[in-house]
């Protein structure tokens, strides 16, 4: 137990150190030497977690996908509300998300898959509303893979937009303006009105989400020092 949450802390500090200089340096010009002298490890812990600097790549783009699992909601167009609420949250506080979502945005970064957290997000949010349609929470007319698409492009703009205008300070306020715009186009009247669509909602996610983090990351040092 102790040796496996060295290893995840290991690779936590590869992956935060391989997005920073890509960050920096963009991926083309960007070492393994450089990452290494970041992170403070040598080669051989490099390899053991990953095969190449295109795989190093590949591990920082997917941290932008949720870590855990959201808490399920009877409403499950909530659960699509709280995950914009949530990615937002983690934009704004986790370097490593904002390094991956520079990264899949990296005109630069030839020969690593830049499409695979796109369509990993198109795949979630199209998930969350195949289980909203299933219970009946989508009007007639909605088209599910369309409207995730239209979703995650416009999720994708309004950060990009909020990250050059002001550091995405206001982030959350823009996922909110674009939740209360989107959702009363494709759920039903009485699915809308039970939705809560608030920034003290993004509050609570933000407050729960870091404390499990923390709880998270305590343990795992907690085991690694048994």
């Amino acid at each position: 137990m102790a040796q496996q949450a060295r290893a995840i802390r290991t690779r936590r500090v590869i992956l935060e150190s391989a997005a920073a200089v890509f960050a920096e340096r963009g991926y083309e010009r960007t070492t393994i030497g450089e990452i290494l002298v970041r992170a403070g490890l040598t080669k051989g812990a490099l390899y053991f977690h990953f095969a190449s600097k295109e795989d190093l790549a590949l591990g920082v783009l997917a941290a932008q996908m949720l870590d855990e699992p959201l808490t399920p909601q009877p409403v499950k167009l909530q659960e699509l509300v709280d995950q914009g609420f949530l990615l937002a949250h983690r934009l704004q506080c986790d370097p490593l998300v904002r390094a991956s979502v520079a990264l899949a945005l990296d005109s630069g970064a030839m020969g690593i898959d830049r499409a695979a957290p796109f369509r990993a997000w198109i795949d979630q949010v199209s998930e969350a509303l195949m289980a909203a349609k299933a219970q009946g929470e989508l009007l007639v007319h909605v088209n599910v893979t369309d409207t995730a698409e239209l979703f995650s492009g416009a999720f994708a703009g309004i950060q990009t937009m909020s990250q050059i205008l002001c550091d995405r300070n206001d982030l959350t306020h823009r996922v909110l303006v674009l939740l209360r715009h989107v959702m009363p186009t494709i759920c039903t009247p009485a699915v809308l009105i039970r939705l809560e669509m608030t920034e003290s909602r993004a509050r609570q996610l933000a407050v729960e989400y870091d404390a499990n983090r923390l709880r998270h990351e305590e343990n795992l040092t907690e085991s690694a020092r048994a």
